[in-house]
């Protein structure tokens, strides 16, 4: 058991030490981890209870999960992940402008894949859903790092 444990040590200090794991799995990106993923949830979430118990169409269901996710992701990503450093209204507004024009990007990207994947897809509405909200995810993380959030190095 001591030499199984060993291993996994050797390997885990391994992993931390990689060059690539130091450059790309910053505290930033974790944090955008933890609240993407809980963004999804929401995102997900409010899917399932709308199509399984309130019966609402499966497309009209899909576009209001996005928006709630949107305003929790909006909320967690300014202040908890990207500390944005905008200051004054204006500052403050046209940053929150960027960050929606980047979501409105994505949710038409979303809405529209997840409409093709309901439609076509030989696969569960739902894995369709989770499909799709991983490519918004990623290019969610782009936009607001490099185009919507001001940061303390832009000051």
């Amino acid at each position: 058991m001591e030499e199984i444990n060993k291993k996994s040590n050797n390997f885990c200090r391994k992993i931390a030490e990689n060059k690539f794991v130091k450059k790309f799995l910053t505290k930033e990106v974790i944090l955008y981890v933890v609240f993407g993923a809980l963004t999804t949830l929401i995102n997900i979430g409010s899917f399932f209870i709308m199509t399984k118990f309130l019966n609402v169409n499966n497309d009209l269901a899909n576009n209001i999960a996005i928006v709630l996710a949107v305003l929790f992701a909006y909320i967690t990503n300014k202040d908890l992940v990207f500390h944005s450093q905008a200051s004054g209204f204006g500052e403050k507004f046209i940053e929150f402008c960027k960050f929606i024009l980047g979501r409105l990007i994505t949710m038409f990207i979303e809405s529209i894949g997840g409409s093709l994947l309901f439609k076509f897809a030989p696969i569960p509405t739902l894995v369709s859903k989770c499909l799709i909200t991983v490519i918004v995810i990623i290019l969610n993380f782009f936009i607001s790092k490099f185009f919507a959030f001001k940061s303390s190095s832009e000051t």
